[in-house]
């Protein structure tokens, strides 16, 4: 019995190190091949809470404002019935061991209920991995997690993300420490986010598609621009569970009526017209697709808009071969130039393409399919009002919560610059207001 189990035991082993060293899958590129990033954990359930307070911490790469900001902007837009606030903690030059220190002071003060980090980026040294490295990145960024428990946060444990103009012992090393993140994860049972490696697998992608000298982690080889920001924001996303559900606007072609999902009602429907008002945004970005400081162009290098961004236009019952599309916004108004105080009409804003019958029953996913679309201008307004805030959350860390005005009464300080930042948090909601818009179907 004895030398039956022997085996079995061994063959059972054998199969639970195969199954914790599974790899993701890895494209059939040479410049990849050394690569062994281990497969990453994948939330099985949305993470976040309605009313989550989400601290988003990091390095330079944070400080940029610039994924953090994508990631507050969706938030607030696509998924407002969360109702999710949002801080940001970036830092330049910042190691996990450096914010293990000032997290008390700059982060748990304000009680966070759920966390992001990303280190890694200067805890790699720039050059070739050493157990010395791996063994304080460890160290470190489980303490960081041990001390969100302890507070009662929640934490999405973030890989650093690569870098560009092909050092290749460098993003072995970060890669490394991605492999460390998710064992921390799963040994603390927390949620993560894989950085690294739909940054790596994006700039090759982008190689092929755009050009050689496209750069997903920036110009400097470290610091992204919108392509590689807009990478980084679907990873925190994917790990925080969302699913990317905008909703969906159902129109029978021959009855001429329309139905809405939540965050969409219909105004009216009549003559193959019809009127909506969302309090639901899609994600909007319309810059150049082929630049590597292009948000839209990130957009092309994942399945963003697929997994994240989805405000599906169904058309049932269509008799015709293809039909026009156009959508428009809401006419606005606009003083009159002759001076009698009355209000004229502004352009209206449309865009068209033409579906297939097949196409509108399967569904259209309009925020991919249209680049500038009714929501643009809106969305833009939230995103600069969420911009005005990360700012001075920056300025309100950095300079005040670590100059000299430290020195002083702490939580009268804190107190103050609460009331710079409140009403620029209030500002972000009084800027999310309803879009009403119009699709005109007519059969071709």
């Amino acid at each position: 019995m004895i030398r039956f189990l022997l085996p079995c035991c061994a063959a059972f082993l054998f199969s639970v190190s195969a199954i914790a060293q599974e790899l993701e899958s890895i494209p059939d590129d040479p410049a990849l091949a050394k690569f062994k990033p281990r497969l990453a954990p994948r939330p099985s359930q949305l993470l976040l809470q309605k009313g989550d307070r989400l601290a988003i911490c990091g390095d330079s790469i944070t400080e940029q404002k610039q994924y953090s900001r994508f990631m507050e902007t969706y938030l607030t837009v696509c998924t407002p019935e969360l109702e999710v606030t949002v801080r940001q903690y970036g830092w330049g030059g910042e190691v996990a061991p450096g914010f293990l220190a000032r997290m008390t002071n700059d982060c748990l003060r304000f009680h966070p209920t759920i966390a992001t980090t990303c280190y890694g980026m200067n805890d790699h040294g720039y050059r070739a991995y050493t157990q010395a490295i791996g063994d304080t990145y460890r160290k470190a960024s489980t303490a960081i997690v041990m001390a969100f428990k302890a507070a009662g946060t929640r934490v999405v444990l973030g890989s650093p993300g690569c870098v560009s103009h092909n050092p290749m012992a460098l993003n072995l090393n970060l890669c490394e420490l991605r492999n460390i993140d998710i064992e921390i994860a799963q040994q603390q049972n927390v949620g993560f986010a894989d950085v690294f490696w739909p940054m790596l697998t994006a700039e090759r992608e982008a190689h092929k598609r755009y050009a050689t000298n496209y750069w997903i982690a920036g110009g400097d080889g470290v610091h992204p621009g919108g392509a590689g920001h807009l990478v980084m924001a679907y990873a925190f996303l994917k790990g925080l569970g969302l699913n990317g559900d905008i909703g969906t606007l159902t129109i029978d072609l021959e009855g001429q009526k329309a139905e809405a999902t939540e965050g969409h009602s219909v105004v009216s429907s009549q003559e193959g017209t019809y009127k909506f008002k969302s309090t639901r945004y899609p994600f909007c970005a319309a810059d150049d697709p082929t630049k590597d400081t292009s948000v839209r162009s990130g957009m092309t290098l994942v399945p963003f808009n697929k997994e994240l961004n989805r405000l599906m236009l169904v058309g049932t019952h269509g008799g015709s071969k293809t039909y026009k599309v156009t959508w428009s916004s809401e006419t606005n108004a606009s003083p009159a130039k002759t001076g009698t105080g009355a209000a004229a009409a502004a352009p209206q804003r449309t865009w068209s393409k033409t579906y297939s019958a097949e196409q509108l029953a399967k569904g259209v996913n309009l925020a991919e399919e249209f680049e500038k679309n009714p929501f643009s201008e809106a969305f833009a307004k939230v995103d600069a009002a969420v911009t005005a805030k990360q700012n001075y959350e920056t300025r309100q860390i950095k300079e005040m919560f670590h100059g000299p005005e430290a020195n002083l009464e702490l939580k009268a300080l804190v107190a103050l610059t609460e009331r710079v930042r409140t009403p620029l948090a209030a500002a972000i909601q009084t800027t999310f207001v309803p879009v009403t818009h119009t699709i005109h179907i007519v059969a071709e």
